[in-house]
């Protein structure tokens, strides 16, 4: 089991957030593709800090808007797919997280989603990368992890799994207990955060109220014995957007957050 946090968790720029992470007791970093900047840190670079500073980059995200759509919007995006592996190799990571489409042009036939995700995967392996797909609980068409996995299924492509972010999860009220039923090879990714109970639309409640393990209101410890009912040994990463409102300085808030994931790992 590795202990990850993606870079938005935390407020500053990039350079320290990563040695705060480090230092911390992290060992993989979730890399945002707003940290590679016009201007800024390329990704070569932040690979060579990601290493020299001891950790991992364990995933790369995210890649957007992807699946089940019209040509040209359809080449173009096996075009940015493309690019995005292109990051990744210069990185040092092999997982692209892909989130489900949120388009209105996006079809709704799973054949069209499934048909993409499997030449997204035939492409990712050529390069010895993998590609996970997480259902976002505002998708256009798979929202819901249940039908991810059912797509991810009838790919039936080695290189394609599923990521689980408890949000999509719990805050959509769906049941945790099908995901003890996936085999532990098909999930690649885990990504953790807490929310309080709040009615209001799902996107900016996960954007702006997203919180440390332990300081919301989800049952994280049901929907992580789930995880580890299938055997899952690989990353749980912290995903918590910084807001405005947190003020710990960083080294703290980085300490804070892995005490708070690893009593969490210790509690399920």
């Amino acid at each position: 089991m590795k202990l990850a946090t993606a870079t938005v968790t935390f407020h500053g720029d990039l350079t320290n957030k990563l040695r705060a992470i480090a230092a911390a007791g992290f060992t993989g970093v979730e890399i945002f593709a707003t940290d590679i900047e016009p201007g800024g840190m390329d990704a070569a670079a932040i690979g060579e800090l990601v290493a020299d500073l001891g950790l991992s980059v364990s995933t790369f995200m995210p890649f957007r808007e992807f699946e089940a759509m019209p040509e040209p919007a359809r080449s173009d995006n096996f075009d940015r797919a493309e690019r995005q592996f292109d990051i990744m190799q210069a990185l040092g990571t092999d997982l692209l997280l892909t989130c489900t489409n949120v388009s209105p042009d996006a079809s709704p036939e799973p054949k069209r989603a499934i048909a993409d995700f499997h030449e997204l995967g035939e492409r990712a392996a050529a390069r010895g990368f993998r590609v996970g797909i997480e259902p976002l609980a505002w998708a256009g068409h798979v929202s819901d992890y249940r039908d991810g996995w059912d797509i991810i299924q009838r790919v039936d492509h080695p290189n394609v799994g599923l990521v689980l972010d408890s949000f999509h999860v719990l805050a959509l009220g769906l049941p945790v207990e099908p995901i003890g039923h996936i085999p532990s090879d098909r999930i690649f990714d885990i990504q953790i955060t807490d929310a309080p109970w709040l009615d209001m639309d799902l996107m900016p409640w996960s954007r702006q109220h997203r919180c440390l393990p332990g300081r919301g209101d989800f049952d994280l410890v049901s929907f992580v014995r789930a995880i580890k009912a299938t055997g899952y040994t690989g990353v749980y990463s912290l995903e918590i957007f910084a807001t405005e409102a947190d003020t710990v300085p960083l080294p703290q808030h980085a300490v804070d957050a892995l005490q708070s994931l690893q009593a969490l790992m210790d509690t399920a």
